[in-house]
């Protein structure tokens, strides 16, 4: 949950769009172009929030069972990016669309980051693995790293 002006916002995409669209901070995470826009929020975006995520979340893999959560993960994982690597065929510049960093962008390093976690290998997916490799020398995406947050095990953070 984020509270904006006393609005309880939920969800990562929602939110991303939300920020974008209110505050318009340089650079937009959503493209004017409507094609563009599509690309970003409507496909790739929503392939891995919606197609990928959940069924990689701690919850549902323990449904699932400790014997087959990782070969659970890794199907769906793969499945997934192989969509996801399909899009980029047409959209992808330096990042998910075009040479501008995207809510595409938002969401691909953290996916990359749990492909690696069920050992999922990524060469099938030479054009987000590039992608990836270029968005983590960012600095944001350096900073926003999943080995840097609050609820990290101490034995896997990063320290500064």
């Amino acid at each position: 949950v984020l509270i904006i002006d006393g609005k309880r916002l939920l969800q990562s995409i929602p939110i991303i769009e939300y920020i974008d669209e209110t505050y318009q901070i340089q650079p937009r995470l959503l493209p004017d172009d409507p094609y563009q826009r599509y690309q970003v929020a409507r496909l790739i975006s929503e392939i891995i929030a919606s197609g990928i995520q959940p069924l990689q979340n701690l919850k549902v893999l323990k449904r699932v069972g400790e014997d087959k959560k990782t070969e659970w993960a890794h199907d769906f994982v793969k499945a997934g990016l192989g969509a996801v690597e399909k899009a980029l065929e047409e959209s992808a510049g330096q990042y998910c669309v075009g040479d501008q960093i995207s809510i595409a962008d938002c969401c691909l390093v953290p996916q990359l980051y749990n492909a690696r976690l069920y050992d999922v290998d990524l060469t099938a997916y030479p054009i987000m693995s590039a992608i990836g490799e270029r968005l983590n020398e960012l600095p944001a995406f350096k900073e926003a790293h999943p080995n840097r947050q609050f609820d990290c095990p101490d034995e896997e953070k990063i320290k500064s």
